[in-house]
C-alpha cells in the first residue's frame, strides 16, 4: 500500500499538533492545580463550581457585613455605657436634691455637677465616628442627634428614626446597622429645668414648685436610664446572634471550600503519569517523521 507524501506529512502534522496541544493544557493544569481550566473541560461539574463559588462569594460578603457591624455595635455599647454612667450618676444628684433637709446652699452646690453631666450627656449624644458621622442620629449620619433651639432654649432631638438594614444571611436576613437617641432631649430639658430652678435665687427643696421640678427630673433619670440599658441588652443580644450566624457561615463556607477542591483541584499523581506519556508519544512521533521522512524508494534498490 503507498501512501502519499502530502497525505503522510499531513498525518503526521495532526498526530504532532494534537499531541502538543494536549502536553500544553495539562501542563497549564498542573501549573495551576485545576483539573477545569474551561467550561467544556467538564460541563456539568463546571456548573456545580460555579454554584458554589457563587454561594461562597455570598458567604464572604455577609461575614465582611457581619464584622463591620459587630464594630459599630461593640463601639456603641461603649458610648452607651458611659451615658448609663453618667445617667445614674445624675440620678444620685437629684435623690440627695430631694431630701428635705437640704439647704438652699446645698441645693445650689449641685449645679455645677448637673452642668457637667448634661454637657457630657450631649456630647455623647452628638458622638461622630472616624469617618465624620453622627453615631446615633439615625440615618441622618451628618445632623447632629442633639440641637439646641436658640428661640426657645430647648433641645430637640434633630436625627431621625429610621434604620439601615445591612444583609446578613440568604433570604433577604438583614440586621440594623445604625442606632439613634430619639428621647435623650426630654432628659436634657429636664436638667436644664433643674438647673435653671436652682440657679434662680434660694431655693428651698420643700416648696412645691421647686420638688416638682426635681421630681420630674429624677423621674427623667429613670426614664433614661430604663431607655439606654434596654439598648445595651438589645446590642448584647444581637451579637450572640450575629456569632451564631458567623460561626453558621463559616461551617457552611468550610464546607463549600471542600467541595470546590474536591470538584476542581487535579490529582497530581495521574496528571503526572499522563503528562509521561504524551511526552513519549511526541518524541517517538518526532522520531518516526524524522526516521520516515530520510527514507526513499531509491534507498531500498
Amino acid at each position: 500500500m503507498r501512501i502519499a507524501t502530502a497525505q503522510y506529512q499531513s498525518n503526521m502534522n495532526q498526530s504532532l499538533q494534537l499531541n502538543q496541544e494536549r502536553l500544553s493544557k495539562l501542563t497549564q493544569q498542573m501549573a495551576e492545580g485545576k483539573r477545569i481550566l474551561v467550561p467544556s473541560d467538564d460541563p456539568v461539574d463546571s456548573v456545580r463550581l460555579s454554584r458554589l463559588q457563587r454561594e461562597e462569594a455570598a458567604i464572604t460578603q455577609y461575614r465582611e457585613n457581619i464584622d463591620s457591624i459587630k464594630i459599630r455595635l461593640t463601639r456603641t455599647e461603649g458610648y452607651l455605657g458611659n451615658m448609663v454612667n453618667d445617667i445614674a450618676a445624675g440620678r444620685d444628684l437629684l435623690v440627695f436634691a430631694l431630701d428635705g433637709s437640704n439647704t438652699p446652699d446645698d441645693l445650689k452646690a449641685l449645679i455645677s455637677p448637673l452642668t457637667s453631666l448634661r454637657d457630657s450627656l450631649l456630647f455623647t449624644a452628638n458622638t461622630v465616628d472616624q469617618e465624620g458621622n453622627y453615631v446615633f442620629s439615625g440615618t441622618k449620619t451628618s445632623t447632629p442627634a442633639m440641637t439646641l433651639n436658640p428661640d426657645n432654649g430647648l433641645y430637640e432631638f434633630t436625627g431621625n428614626e429610621n434604620t439601615q438594614d445591612v444583609v446578613v444571611a440568604s433570604g433577604g436576613l438583614t440586621q440594623v446597622a445604625n442606632h439613634n437617641m430619639a428621647g435623650m432631649e426630654k432628659l436634657l430639658n429636664a436638667i436644664n429645668a433643674t438647673i435653671e430652678e436652682l440657679t434662680t435665687g434660694d431655693r428651698n427643696v420643700n416648696q412645691t414648685g421647686t420638688r416638682a421640678i426635681l421630681r420630674a427630673n429624677l423621674d427623667g433619670f429613670d426614664d433614661a436610664l430604663n431607655d439606654i440599658s434596654g439598648k445595651i441588652a438589645v446590642l448584647g443580644g444581637t451579637q450572640n446572634i450575629l456569632d451564631t450566624l458567623d460561626a453558621n457561615h463559616s461551617n457552611v463556607s468550610l464546607s463549600n471550600r471542600m467541595a470546590i477542591t474536591d470538584i476542581g483541584q487535579l490529582d497530581m499523581g495521574v496528571a503526572a503519569t499522563e503528562l509521561n506519556g504524551y511526552s513519549t508519544a511526541l518524541q517517538a512521533t518526532y522520531k518516526a517523521y524524522g526516521r520516515i521522512g530520510s527514507l526513499s524508494l531509491f534507498s531500498a534498490l
